[in-house]
């Protein structure tokens, strides 16, 4: 019998997930490594990793990678391409190591069109630090920094990184997808691959953004987060590719 389905080698054998249950941060993971399998990548990759949930993969994944401080990964990754330009360089990044401490470097590093990708994980809160509310926090969202919920008149509007990044003339390509269905888990596939691509061809910055689930910092179980993900968090953040040239 023909095996059309295995395990990545791009996971080391040995391990087991330790992502709570519910949580789409393994999904990505296999995803990522499934198409450095399929484009034969893995041994010309570096994964510059966020701190947070992000930088757990360290503990699985099987190809190159480095934890950069909180918030600089685009910038960590920056000096990686530029000194190791036929190496393919991706950041792995939460919304809070993106959009929030790491904000300066995320917009420079856009604006000035480096050749690397990025991988935004959003599930609008901070996961391993606490609950605390991310720049992605919905409206009336509660969080450990906002226990009566987001508060515009106090905190602000949930920020929109890719449209936001929609204003720099740089960007070569800009998506915004999730993992709650398998279509959904197909799509997302296909954009970190043209990610990657891009950056092969030289086009410059990628960024695929992925809509997640928090249950744990949600409080809700895995089915609820997953109903609390499709009525609230994508309704906010519309799926699908804002550019693509």
């Amino acid at each position: 019998m023909e095996k059309i389905y295995s395990r990545t080698k791009t996971i080391q054998e040995d391990k087991v997930s330790g992502f709570c249950p519910g949580c789409m941060h393994g999904t990505v993971m296999k995803l990522i490594g499934e198409v450095l399998d399929e484009m034969g990548l893995v041994d010309k990759t570096l994964c510059c990793l966020g701190i947070g949930c992000c930088g757990l993969q360290m503990d699985y994944i099987a190809y190159d990678n480095i934890t950069s401080p909180h918030g600089r990964a685009c910038a960590v990754a920056t000096g990686v391409k530029r000194s190791n330009p036929d190496t393919l360089v991706f950041t792995y990044q939460g919304d809070g190591d993106f959009a929030s401490i790491g904000l300066a470097e995320s917009m420079s590093a856009a604006n000035r069109g480096e050749n690397i990708s990025v991988i935004f994980i959003n599930n609008g809160i901070y996961g391993m630090t606490g609950g605390q509310m991310a720049p992605t926090t919905l409206v009336g969202m509660k969080a450990t920094t906002a226990p009566q919920g987001r508060n515009p008149a106090e905190h602000g509007y949930p920020m929109h990184m890719v449209e936001i990044m929609d204003q720099l003339k740089a960007p070569a390509f800009l998506a915004r997808t999730s993992c709650n269905t398998p279509a959904n888990v197909n799509k997302t596939k296909q954009y970190i691959k043209k990610a990657f691509q891009n950056q092969l061809d030289g086009k410059g910055f990628s960024l695929v953004e992925v809509v997640t689930s928090c249950p744990t910092n949600w409080g809700m179980d895995a089915l609820k987060a997953l109903d609390f993900l499709e009525e609230k968090m994508l309704p906010e953040f519309p799926l699908g590719i804002v550019r693509d040239r």
